[in-house]
């Protein structure tokens, strides 16, 4: 019997090469297969809720009017006005120092501006200006009277006295100006006439021979 010869013998060692190669192949494709781990998804984020952007909006500015007391002349030179300002209320006082007069009341708007009313139709429109003076105008009796008060100083400001003395009944108003000087009316049952000077520390003051207090007015 022959013996495989030298070519068989080298074609079954390829063979065999050749199967161990896929062996090796196999194996190995398992085993990077085992190992490898597949990375998870990066997760994603969910959307924030959109922050609103709109600042809000500033409560209206209001402008403060102070609480104080106003004195001045009217333009002309001829009559006095005076105003207290409290709480948003104010009472004002125009008279020429012998016999016409009024008292007039009203709001502050927010804005300084005012129109106080008087009797017979009389009527003060104004408006603080930097809590430092009021510039307006009365009508009263047929004559329109532009006007400046500037904010008071003790003693200076708006005084009044009223009571009866004898069964008459007195109602007596006063401005005292800056300067010192007064301008009042004081009328007697209906009847005006120039006031007597009071004393603007104590307020006191002698009408028809009777001692009277005139105190500040506020409204």
């Amino acid at each position: 019997m022959k013996r495989p010869g030298p070519l068989l013998t080298l074609l079954a060692g390829l063979l065999l090469g050749l199967f161990m190669l896929i062996l090796n192949t196999t194996t190995g494709t398992e085993a990077a297969s085992s190992t490898y781990k597949k990375e998870p998804p990066a997760a994603t984020a969910s959307p924030s809720p959109a922050r609103s952007t709109a600042s809000p909006k500033p409560s209206p500015s209001r402008s403060r009017v102070s609480d104080a007391s106003y004195a001045g002349r009217t333009d002309d030179d001829s009559s006095a006005v005076a105003v207290s300002v409290r709480d948003g209320r104010a009472i004002a006082y125009f008279c020429d120092g012998r016999s016409k007069e009024s008292w007039l009341k009203g709001d502050v708007r927010a804005d300084g501006s005012m129109r106080l009313t008087g009797t017979d139709g009389a009527e003060l429109n104004g408006t603080v200006k930097e809590n430092k003076r009021i510039r307006g105008s009365v009508d009263i009796g047929g004559g329109h009277y532009a006007f400046t008060a500037d904010k008071a100083k003790k003693p200076s400001g708006l005084y009044r006295a009223t009571a009866t003395v004898r069964g008459a009944k007195i109602d007596g108003g006063w401005i005292v100006l800056q300067n010192g000087r007064q301008v009042g009316v004081v009328t007697r049952d209906g009847t005006a006439d120039a006031a007597p000077t009071i004393d603007p520390g104590t307020g006191a003051v002698t009408v028809g021979g009777q001692q009277l207090t005139a105190r500040p007015v506020n409204p």
